[in-house]
C-alpha cells in the first residue's frame, strides 16, 4: 500500500484561490489547466518509461497501481505554479500488466537527470532530479508541496524487502 491521501485530502478540499490572485486567467508562463488532466510519462535514463501513460487515483487503488504508474489524487499537476505532482509505480509488478517492472530502475536516477510529463494537449513539462531518498510508508508527507516549487515526486518500493519507499524528486525546469 502506498502513502495515504490524509495528509492532501484537506488541500483536494479548499476552494482554488481566485483568479485575480493569480494575475489573470494565467499566470505569466503557466499554461492554463486543460480539461483533460490525463498525463504521460518519460524518464530517458529508464528504458521502459517512454510515454507511460499515468492514470489519476487514490494511492492504496490496488487496481490502478497494478495497471501502471498512478497520479495520486489529490496532489498537483504540472501547469500549477506551486504543485508536487505525486506518481507511484510497482518495482517489480506484475507480469502481462503495465506494473510490470515499470520503477524497477528508479533507483539509477541521480541529481541532474531529466523526467518529462505530457498533458493531454501535448504540452511538454521537463524536470530536473535534485534529490533520491527513502522513506517509511507511514511517512505522508513527502506528498505535500513544496513552497515555491513546482516538483514530481517519483515513488516505489525499496529492494529486496519492500519495507521503505524509495522517492525521487525532480523540479521543473521548463
Amino acid at each position: 500500500q502506498y502513502a495515504p491521501e490524509e495528509e492532501v485530502a484537506e488541500r483536494e478540499e479548499a476552494p482554488p484561490p481566485p483568479a485575480a490572485d493569480l494575475g489573470g486567467a494565467e499566470q505569466a508562463g503557466t499554461p492554463a489547466e486543460p480539461e483533460d488532466k490525463t498525463l504521460s510519462l518519460t524518464v530517458p535514463k529508464m528504458d521502459r518509461l517512454g510515454g507511460v501513460p499515468v492514470v489519476t487515483a487514490k494511492g492504496d487503488d490496488a487496481a490502478a497501481l497494478d495497471a501502471g504508474v498512478i497520479h495520486v489524487a489529490g496532489t498537483g499537476y504540472p501547469w500549477q505554479p506551486e504543485a508536487n505532482v505525486y506518481m507511484a509505480g510497482h518495482r517489480l509488478g506484475y507480469i502481462n500488466t503495465g506494473s510490470f517492472l515499470v520503477f524497477y530502475d528508479l533507483d539509477k536516477l541521480r541529481e541532474g537527470d531529466e523526467v518529462s510529463l505530457a498533458d493531454a494537449e501535448g504540452r511538454e513539462y521537463r524536470y530536473r532530479v535534485y534529490d533520491v531518498f527513502t522513506v517509511a510508508p507511514e511517512e505522508a508527507e513527502v506528498m505535500l508541496p513544496v513552497e515555491g516549487k513546482n516538483i514530481l515526486t517519483l515513488q516505489t518500493c525499496t529492494l529486496p524487502d519492500y519495507t521503505r519507499r524509495l522517492i525521487v524528486r525532480a523540479e521543473k525546469v521548463a
